[in-house]
């Protein structure tokens, strides 16, 4: 992921065939050790394709796909539950706690984490 971040920030520069040194010369710039193998593979992926063409592909390939909780089975069922239906929600809340701690951890994260 960061070297597709790199090569996306080489191509809003301007650099619209970045090679291998300059994605490695933007990821060392940040402190980052680029990964050879896979910047190879993405370079070779990514060969004489317009990126904007390929962003344009994804989004209307993401827009076909279903998001939301629409299908899901049902949380902790009625009566069937019994007195599961406490605990049920008590783990839930324990849950959104728990995503609200580590939420507010993740707000010193860098571009490249």
């Amino acid at each position: 992921m960061k070297h597709l971040a790199a090569y996306l920030l080489l191509g809003l520069g301007g650099n619209t065939a970045p090679s291998a040194s300059d994605v490695k010369q933007v990821l060392e710039s940040v402190g980052i050790e680029a990964d050879s193998d896979r910047l190879e593979k993405l370079l070779s992926e990514l060969k004489d394709k317009d990126i904007n063409e390929l962003i344009s592909e994804g989004s209307s390939k993401l827009a076909s796909v279903p998001s939301g909780g629409a299908g899901g089975a049902p949380a902790a069922g009625g009566a069937a539950a019994g007195g599961a239906g406490g605990a049920a929600e008590e783990a839930k809340e324990d849950a959104k706690s728990e995503a609200a701690e580590e939420s507010d951890e993740d707000m010193g994260f860098g571009l490249f984490d």
